[in-house]
Order: C-alpha cells, then sequence, then structure tokens
C-alpha cells in the first residue's frame, strides 16, 4: 500500500515534518519514492503569492526549452529558489534529474488585468505545452504552475531523498501551512515522476492510498470532459480529475462529490428527501464511480482539506488535532510521532460513508453521505 498524508497548520511548517510522517509509517511503504506538495507558501515565497510558481525537474536541454515557451508566451520571470542539493555523498538511493527549478513568474502583460478565470486557463494551457515539450524531447517533468504552491517529486529512498535535497535541516525559507505528502511510488504501471502522489490540477490536489479498479471505466470518461485530464500515470489519478469536474466544471458543492464515487444503493436514495437529485447524479454520472480498497486526502482551491474513504473502508486514515495543526494520515504512528501529547480522544477514523473536512480555522466537520 501507498501512505499518504497531509499536514494543515496556522503556522508556517517546513517539509522536514511530512518527512518525519512518512517515516513513522514505513512499514507501509517500500522506500522506491517521495513527494510532496506545499501551498500556502512563506519564506522566500511569501511576497509572490498572486504570482505562479513553476515545479519542473529537468535537464539543460529541458530548462532551454521551457524558457523558450515561456518567454515566447510572455511570462517574465522574477524570482528563482533551487534547493541546496548534496551531490557530495555517495550511496544514495535517489535517481535525481540534473536541475530542479523552482520559478516565479509575472503573467504576460496582456493577462495583467484579464479575469481569474482567464488567467487560470492560462495557467494550465502554459504546463500541458510545456509538458507537452519535455516529453517529447524526453528532458523533464513539469509538475505544477500555479500561484502559491510548489511541487517535488522523486524516485528513491525517502530518507535518501530528505539527505539530498537537504530536507532534514528545518529552515525558515521553505515552509508553507499546507503539506500532501506520499511515500512509494506506482507499482501497478512504470514507476514514473508523474505517477506520484499528490497530483494536481487548478487549484485542486489529490493523493490516495489503495487502488481503483473502476480505472478504465473512469479514465475513458474523464479524457473526453476536459484537456487537462491527461497523463493517467496512476487510477488515483482519477480521483483527482472527478474531483475538478464536480466542484469547479460543474460547480456543485463539494458534498456531492462523495455522492459520485460512492453512490448510495437505490434503496437508500429513494427514501432520501434529495432522492431526486441523487438519482440524477448516479444515472449521469456513473461512469465517475471509484471501486476498490482506497482512501483518499485533497485540498480545495480555498483551502479546504478533506479526505473520504471506499464504501466498504478497506483502506486506513486517521484525523489528529491540536489547536493549531490538522494532520490526516494513513496510520496514527503518523500522528504519534508529530503530535504526541494531542487529545488522542478526539482522533477521527472515517468511515466509509463520510467526508471529514477541515476548514481554514481548522474547524472539522463530518459530513454524513
Amino acid at each position: 500500500m501507498c501512505r499518504i498524508g497531509a499536514i494543515k497548520s496556522k503556522e508556517y511548517l517546513h517539509p522536514r515534518k511530512a518527512l518525519e510522517l512518512m517515516r513513522s509509517q514505513q512499514k507501509g511503504h517500500d522506500n522506491s519514492g517521495f513527494a510532496f506538495m506545499m501551498q500556502d507558501l512563506g519564506g522566500v515565497f511569501e511576497n509572490y503569492k498572486d504570482l505562479p510558481i513553476l515545479s519542473m525537474a529537468c535537464t539543460n536541454e529541458g530548462m532551454h526549452i521551457a524558457e523558450d515557451i515561456l518567454h515566447t508566451i510572455g511570462f517574465v520571470r522574477i524570482m528563482q529558489w533551487a534547493p541546496d542539493v548534496r551531490n557530495d555523498i555517495e550511496g544514495l538511493n535517489i535517481e535525481p534529474m540534473p536541475n530542479y527549478v523552482f520559478e516565479v513568474f509575472n503573467y504576460p502583460h496582456s493577462y495583467k488585468y484579464a479575469p481569474k478565470e482567464e488567467k487560470e486557463t492560462l495557467l494550465l494551457d502554459t504546463r500541458l505545452r510545456l509538458r507537452k515539450a519535455l516529453e517529447e524531447a524526453d528532458e523533464g517533468y513539469v509538475y505544477s504552475f500555479w500561484p502559491d504552491l510548489l511541487t517535488l517529486k522523486e524516485i528513491g529512498d525517502p530518507r535518501d531523498i530528505g539527505t539530498y535535497f537537504g530536507l532534514w535541516n528545518e529552515n525558515k525559507e521553505f515552509c508553507s501551512k499546507i503539506i500532501t505528502a506520499q511515500c512509494r511510488q506506482n507499482t501497478n504501471y512504470d514507476i514514473v515522476r508523474y505517477a506520484a502522489h499528490p497530483f494536481f490540477l487548478q487549484g485542486y490536489t489529490a493523493l490516495c492510498n489503495g487502488e481503483n479498479t473502476f480505472y478504465e471505466k473512469n479514465k475513458l470518461f474523464q479524457q473526453k470532459l476536459h484537456k487537462g485530464y491527461i497523463g493517467f500515470e496512476s487510477d488515483s489519478q482519477c480521483f483527482l480529475y472527478t474531483l475538478h469536474y464536480i466542484n469547479k466544471i460543474l460547480k456543485w458543492p463539494l458534498k456531492y462529490f462523495k455522492h459520485v464515487i460512492t453512490p448510495l444503493p437505490y434503496d437508500e436514495i429513494v427514501k432520501r428527501k434529495d432522492a431526486e437529485i441523487l438519482l440524477r447524479i448516479k444515472a449521469s454520472l456513473s461512469h465517475l464511480e471509484a471501486n476498490g480498497p482506497n482512501s483518499m486526502i485533497a485540498v480545495t482551491p480555498d483551502g479546504t482539506m478533506f479526505t473520504t474513504c471506499d464504501a466498504k473502508k478497506l483502506r486506513p486514515v486517521v484525523v489528529g488535532k491540536t489547536d493549531d495543526t490538522v494532520i490526516i494520515t494513513s496510520e496514527v504512528t503518523g500522528v504519534n510521532e508529530l503530535m504526541p501529547y494531542r487529545d488522542i480522544t478526539k482522533d477521527i477514523y472515517p468511515d466509509e460513508r463520510e467526508m471529514v473536512v477541515v476548514d481554514n480555522n481548522l474547524n472539522i466537520e463530518r459530513w454524513k453521505q
């Protein structure tokens, strides 16, 4: 099984916390990779919250390809940050790329006063164009191009990845208030960086422990719905695309996401006051239903974090809380590692018919399906 985790805090946190969260669950993963996403950034990125950050791993040629595309579109780089990698340490179990790029850009001049939706479309189109160009040339990977968000994905032992990128040494330059992370690379398909969770699209983040046995059905349907639904290197990407489609494209309230991926049985639906709505969802979006043992964690564009499970609760997930931090993760050992003095009687183990939702004030609600 994968191991996934998310930390949401009122204070800025260094990604060492995500490493510690995953390390405590080491028996549940195979040391084949570590990936994380940081949102609501502080440190060197705190003054650029409205500007897009490019997160990319590439060769030297890949750098030139990306720079040419961005220059042609009209993006202007205003800040660049790079991790201080440890090339001097031998024997690390890691497959590093030559360059790790985290750059902040000004929008093209013609988009200075453009509506939010137009800017979001531009960022998506640009990321897709960069990804296609680097894939065709086999020169790198583009993970995200979005404001106030940074992504790193790597293949290897999480401990060695942490050492290589200096992540075991906490500092105030590299921090955020939301961190999502996964250990263990893809095992159902080829091991590639794009297959590592978290997955991201237009402000939505998702990661999953387990599998989606309706992957092919989801994929065939989703490929026709939106230009951003690409790759499908992992069956778990389907959860991200369904979340994006329900909440962003259809503009439905978040609560309906659960009714789409794990719809109630017909005999239960017809007894409810909202039966007409739920029956229409069940009929029209049956191809987005998920199946198999899985639990997922997600973050929406407004910073709301939530978790939900499959309809039989076949994969674990736990929510722990202190006054200033909430952790959602695969095993309680992770919460114990980072929150040893919390009130464990307030821990939440979500059941198969609910979403546990955390708002920006760290209030927790349990939405029953």
